[in-house]
């Protein structure tokens, strides 16, 4: 290729030809701007040849790579539109000049920066779908003056140059992703897997190889999950079920497996043929947490049962000596009893909370959904509340109409309760208003419990749904209750096939929304 420097067009067909292999097979970006340069000077037979690459943010072209020029031209910047360059990208077309002195677009900058002299410039467009990627330039023509087929030349040259530059950039950007997917693959502590359509394992990090003790020869998901009870099932996962998995093994010791399945597309060998289906594991061991949760809740149960015997008889005894006093007993007495009912009520419904929701943690836990009115769960939760809603200053409205959900009645009641008490404690003021309104829509009702209290602040707004989690005390004032009411409402909820959604303002009150199936008006409410 050295001597091919004429005009020859067969000469330069062949060079050419030459230049777009060799130019396709560059992926590093580096090698393949080091290749351009190179190539374009032969093709054109030019003195030296520049890149300039165009910044999309900025608008403006910069050296990229310049063939035998040093790195302090890298700094300058043209925007599009200035200079020879500039306008050659703006107008998308080549431009030849052959006395750069006698051009007034013509910048002196890089000539003052490296102490080269540039007579002559030719300056091509460089476009991708129609895209401009930059401008490709040959300096100083080597013998006579660039003309035309110079031009065709190096604008052949340019367009092949572009498709190049496009692939090797998706490259890159293809490597720079594959590489910090595999950090975070490697570094993460949940197990993950990815498997084809047939469940052999395609990649796995460390975390599942030491779970499922992969590099013992397992390779498939039906070997790595063997002896575990799997659900759902493999065959229904490798189908395409997307969601939550749960793999548990009793012997020789116990292990539970707990994440999440989802199917993700696989290019099919060899880059060719439809693309394949495949799914993506992942999970972690949380045999340890369950058997946290087993105790609490047997811990639960045990001291809720245990107390509420004795509880029943001392708020039994306190109102029946608060309601009919005997003779002689000083204020002092009188106060100290009705404190004693006051406090063994709460306690009493702490209780009678704990037992609520150890029980529906139960899945044996059996309930009886039908038709139900939310006015009637609403008034019949209002109505447990009257005594203390009265001593709290506040009021609730419903807003319910006739509308009717598919719920347990019993079950609905104690949500709305647990609304409403949660609404009201936390709200500072002397009266308070809680509004209980439903709408129904697509087929599902929405009952939202609205009210105006200081509002949830909204790092806490994800986590009021946990047990036992409470707003700090300095936020809402508020001295009682064991976190377990938002709690209750979201198991019953999703025991009822429903969702419950918050949304919250400080200063401005929150919003907690429980959407049931809904009934048909003509259905008879239980």
């Amino acid at each position: 290729m050295a001597g091919c420097i004429s005009k020859g067009g067969e000469c330069r067909a062949q060079l050419l030809l030459e230049t777009s292999s060799l130019i396709a097979s560059k992926l590093d970006l580096g090698e393949l701007f080091k290749t351009i340069l190179e190539l374009a000077s032969k093709v054109v037979g030019s003195e030296r040849t520049s890149l300039f690459l165009l910044d999309e943010k900025t608008q403006c072209l910069y050296f990229d790579v310049a063939l035998g020029l040093g790195p302090e031209v890298s700094s300058l910047r043209f925007p599009v539109g200035q200079g020879i360059a500039g306008t050659v990208a703006q107008d998308r077309k080549p431009a030849i000049i052959n006395d750069v002195k006698s051009d007034t677009r013509w910048s002196s900058k890089a000539d003052a920066a490296t102490g080269f002299v540039t007579r002559s410039i030719l300056a091509v467009p460089m476009i991708h779908q129609g895209k401009l990627l930059g401008v490709l330039e040959a300096i100083n023509k080597l013998e006579g003056a660039f003309d035309d087929l110079d031009v065709t030349v190096l604008d052949s040259l340019a367009a092949q140059a572009a498709v190049a530059l496009q692939n090797a950039r998706l490259f890159a950007a293809v490597r720079e992703e594959r590489a910090m997917l595999d950090a975070m693959f490697s570094q993460m502590t949940d197990g993950a897997i990815l498997s084809d359509a047939k469940g052999s394992i395609l990649i796995s990090n460390e975390a599942a190889r030491k779970l499922l003790s992969l590099d013992e020869g397992r390779d498939t998901l039906a070997g790595a999950l063997s002896g575990m009870a799997l659900k759902p099932s493999l065959a229904e996962v490798l189908a395409g079920a997307t969601g939550t998995i749960e793999a548990e093994r009793q012997k020789p010791t116990q292990l539970i497996l707990a994440g999440l399945s989802t199917p993700i597309a696989l290019s099919a060998p060899g880059g060719y043929g439809a693309a394949l289906t495949g799914q993506f594991w992942v999970f972690r061991n949380v045999t340890e947490d369950r058997r946290k949760e087993s105790l609490k809740r047997t811990f639960l149960s045990l001291m809720s049962h245990k107390l509420k015997t004795p509880l029943a008889s001392i708020t039994g005894y306190a109102e029946l000596l608060t309601s009919d006093p005997p003779q002689g007993l000083s204020p002092m007495d009188l106060k100290a009893l009705d404190a004693i009912l006051r406090q063994g009520r709460k306690l009493s419904s702490l209780v009678n909370k704990l037992l609520n929701f150890t029980t529906l943690e139960d899945e044996g836990f059996a309930f009886k959904a039908g038709p139900l009115s939310v006015a009637d769960a609403a008034a019949d939760a209002v109505s447990a509340l009257q005594e203390w809603l009265h001593e709290n200053g506040a009021s609730v409205r419903v807003e319910a109409g006739s509308l009717q959900v598919v719920a347990d009645r019993y079950l609905l009641t104690e949500v709305l309760k647990n609304l409403v008490e949660n609404a009201v404690k936390f709200d500072t003021k002397k009266t308070k208003e809680v509004v209980v309104a439903a709408r129904a829509e697509n087929g599902a009702v929405h009952i939202a419990v609205q009210d105006t209290g200081p509002g949830i602040p909204p790092e806490d707004q994800e986590h009021v749904f946990s047990q036992f989690h409470q707003i700090e005390e300095s936020f809402t004032g508020q001295m009682e209750g064991a976190g377990l009411g938002l709690a209750y409402v979201k198991k019953v909820v999703e025991r009822l096939a429903g969702k419950v959604r918050l949304e919250s303002a400080l200063g401005l009150g929150t919003t907690v929304t429980v959407t049931l199936p809904g009934i048909p008006p003509s259905s008879p409410p239980s």
